[in-house]
């Protein structure tokens, strides 16, 4: 029988299929405090939690009993992974089940946004009657421009369509076809800053998401634009959107989600509507949310059957010792693509060849698609729900194996491509020396794959390399190696340095002065392979 640990306010009927369920046996103790939890938490196999309760490493450090830390909700952030990881402690949470409530407070904000509905609450609370004060906008036949079209975008699109509005969406993962499919139109940032009356947006906190609604995006916003985030607070730069507020290039705007929470006093306006947090509190949320931690917990210890771990890949550790040494080359190789492919791609294709091509390679495979996804998605993607996501976002993958060597005993290239353009980089491991990216696109190089890649495509003709050289000595930054590639002589070219610290912006620009110098690409890398940590090149 396992006993469960219930330290957190869970929805009683959520959690009905375990404490029905003959081999659990539950024990709710809502308001237990840390230290009592310490004391007791070897006495179980499963914890239970919400956000009340903090997971450490301190608390993990004398349990050898918990098998399972099950997270009601979507976050993790108040769960050390990394120490439940070292603890051989199954880390799981409920991401989905948020999806309906989260769209219909979006829906609920754009239409008090549109009708002033909590504005003219306050001015009746103080026996006013100003009805040409309040006077809104209608939905009908205006355009919403939905930035992230995971499941709560499309649930958002949905609702909007039935209130007869124009619906453009934009993801890195969304394709014409599905965009088709959705009834909706695929639209870039700038398109949806340019024609939106509402925009809305529904994506991960990330590098490339953080501060996205920012005073630059403002300056290109169709006048009187109305901004709703209740996706991340970070994604709408606060002092931004109050300058827009002021000047009125904003009409209106919309916060469930905040940098700091709670916001701090100096995030007000009289067109700024403001909640705590509340896109997934709702009794029918909580109790999806119980049910499918409770479904979760008795897949994981009755069947073996995981879908939502944060820390657990489905992988032998008999495969897993042998594609060890593979593992940081595949996901080096991934992120050196998505950096040169920027967007998500429709197709990815992977190529084993040699001795690796006979093995189970399915662990590479995942890691490579999770250091392709997390270029935009972060850390939402790991090895058990790499696959899924995947498939989640319309994406083509492939993988071919071929026993020949190709000039190495083991070869792995990795394609990206969509209908305009691909991007192939191709890695090796070579005895008693290590990793080597051997291929970017059709040049032949050798590079050791460092944390800081400075790529240079030039045309091949004396002077450059010393040009290079001489820029990035000027700004004090040491060159730990060059290798260069050409397809022929005077032709096109590349160069790869390996630097020991990241250029800066103004080495790049220095660079691009140079007329021979067609491109510079600054590439980060990880350095540390891990299962399941959030690869360090991908920083918000």
């Amino acid at each position: 029988m396992y006993r469960v640990l219930v330290a957190d306010s869970i929805s009683d009927k959520g959690l009905r299929a375990l404490e029905e369920h003959p081999q659990f046996l539950i024990d709710k103790i809502p308001q237990i405090d840390p230290e009592e939890l310490k004391n007791i938490i070897n006495q179980y196999d499963v914890l239970i939690i919400r956000s009340r309760i903090t997971v450490t490493e301190e608390l993990l450090e004398n349990t050898q009993r918990l098998r399972l830390i099950a997270r009601a909700g979507v976050g993790v952030d108040n769960i050390d992974v990394a120490a439940a990881t070292r603890k051989g402690i199954i880390v799981v949470n409920s991401p989905g089940a948020n999806t309906i409530a989260a769209a219909e407070h979006t829906f609920a904000m754009m239409l008090a946004l549109a009708r002033k509905i909590p504005q003219a609450y306050s001015s009746m609370q103080v026996n006013r009657w100003e009805r040409s004060k309040f006077q809104g906008v209608e939905l009908f036949d205006k355009t919403i421009g939905i930035i992230g079209m995971g499941k709560i975008g499309i649930e958002v699109a949905k609702r909007a369509k039935a209130f007869q509005m124009t619906v453009l969406g934009y993801d890195p993962f969304l394709t014409e076809d599905r965009a088709k499919n959705l009834g909706i139109k695929k639209a870039t940032l700038d398109e949806i800053a340019f024609h939106s009356d509402f925009i809305t947006i529904h994506t991960p906190l990330t590098k490339e998401t953080n501060s996205l609604i920012d005073r630059s995006y403002l300056e290109k916003v169709k006048r009187g634009v109305r901004i709703i985030n209740c996706a991340r607070g970070g994604i709408v730069n606060e002092e931004a959107l109050l300058e827009g507020l002021e000047s009125g290039i904003v009409a209106g705007a919309a916060l469930d989600v905040f940098v700091q929470e709670p916001p701090g006093p100096e995030l007000k306006h009289p067109n700024l509507i403001v909640t705590p947090h509340l896109g997934a509190s709702t009794k029918e949320a909580q109790e999806k949310v119980a049910k499918e931690i409770s479904q979760e917990v008795i897949d994981i210890l009755e069947y073996d059957s995981i879908r939502n771990a944060i820390n657990m890949p489905d992988i032998s550790l008999e495969n897993q010792q042998t594609m060890k040494p593979y593992l940081q080359l595949s996901e080096q190789i991934a992120q050196i693509a998505i950096q040169f492919f920027k967007e998500a791609p429709e197709k990815i294709e992977v190529f084993y060849h040699g001795e690796i091509a006979d093995n189970d390679t399915e662990v590479l495979s995942r890691t490579m698609i999770k250091g392709i996804l997390s270029y935009h998605l972060s850390d939402t993607v790991n090895l058990v729900n790499a696959h899924h996501l995947l498939k989640e976002n319309g994406l083509s993958f492939a993988v071919q194996r071929n026993a020949s060597k190709i000039g190495f005993t083991n070869y792995i290239e990795l394609k990206l491509s969509n209908r305009q353009r691909s991007v192939s980089i191709g890695g090796t491991l070579l005895d008693g020396i290590g990793s080597r990216i051997v291929k970017i696109n059709e040049y032949q190089i050798d590079v050791r794959p460092e944390q800081n890649l400075l790529y240079i495509k030039h045309h091949d003709i004396p002077g450059v390399i010393g040009r290079v050289g001489s820029v990035i000595g000027d700004h004090q930054i040491n060159i730990g190696t060059m290798q260069v590639g050409r397809s022929e002589i005077g032709g096109e070219a590349i160069m790869v340095l390996t630097l020991d610290k990241a250029a800066d912006d103004g080495v790049l620009a220095a660079l691009k002065e140079t007329a021979a110098i067609k491109d510079v690409k600054l590439l980060g890398l990880s350095t540390g392979y891990s299962f399941f940590n959030k690869p360090s090149w991908v920083k918000v």
